[in-house]
């Protein structure tokens, strides 16, 4: 009797692929510019306070209307009253501002591209779009304005106002527009930024303090406004 065939030999493990999986990030890179506004930004400037207000839950305190704000900003040129930097986002590199000769921007564009796992979905693009030919949207804005310092002898910034809308937030920006008025303050000598936080926004106290922020707790703010101010305003000294 024959002897039985020996079995096959196993068939060969594969060996593994070594061609690497693209899993770069730098697949959706989103463009981001912060610029000097002007007026013809009021209507945007208007939507991102009211939205910092809803944020905030401070809608009750809410009063301020286009043409207020357009009143009110840009009576005085940039830095020696208050001044807007908007944050700008596109998913294609943004066309040169373009300045007439005889009148020359006094602030640079800083550029920066930040590179998402995913592309973004922000469902206010067509509202906050400032630039709808080259896909160009609002995504936040800092303001800010000149006070002074007994104590160093210096003027400074304060910031009344920063905000990133939501969608667009933890990713770097609300540091950028920081970095952009300290870098301007640190450009004209001036002494020090500053600004307040509410005590319940944890988030932001901790992304300060990790900037090398001091938060003064010690300090609280005193303010007269509506009835009060008009009081005083009216009184017989």
């Amino acid at each position: 009797m024959a002897a039985a065939a020996p079995p096959p030999p196993p068939a060969p493990v594969p060996e593994p692929s070594m061609t690497l999986v693209d899993t770069d990030s730098r697949n959706h890179p989103l463009f981001s510019r912060i610029r000097l506004a002007t007026p013809a930004d009021v209507p945007h400037i208007h939507k991102l306070i009211h939205q910092m207000a809803v944020f905030e839950k401070l809608t009750h305190l809410f009063s301020a209307t286009e043409s207020s704000l357009a009143a009110t900003l840009f009576n005085s040129p940039p830095f020696t009253s208050f001044t807007v930097l908007l944050l700008e986002v596109s998913p294609s590199p943004f066309a040169p501002l373009h300045s007439p000769a005889s009148s020359p921007s006094p602030y640079s564009p800083v550029d920066r591209i930040v590179y998402l796992d995913l592309p973004l979905d922000d469902p206010d693009r067509e509202t906050f779009a400032s630039d709808e030919t080259h896909d160009v949207t609002v995504a936040g804005f800092v303001l800010f304005f000149p006070n002074y310092s007994t104590f160093l002898a210096k003027p400074g910034f304060y910031i009344e106002d920063i905000f990133v809308r939501e969608c667009y937030r933890r990713k770097g920006f609300g540091r950028m527009l920081l970095s952009a008025v300290a870098k301007q303050a640190v450009k004209m000598g001036y002494g020090r930024v500053e600004w307040i936080v509410l005590d319940w926004n944890v988030n932001a106290i901790k992304f300060y303090e990790e900037m090398g922020a001091k938060v003064l707790s010690e300090w609280r703010i005193c303010r007269l406004t509506g009835d009060a101010l008009g009081a005083y305003g009216n009184a017989n000294i």
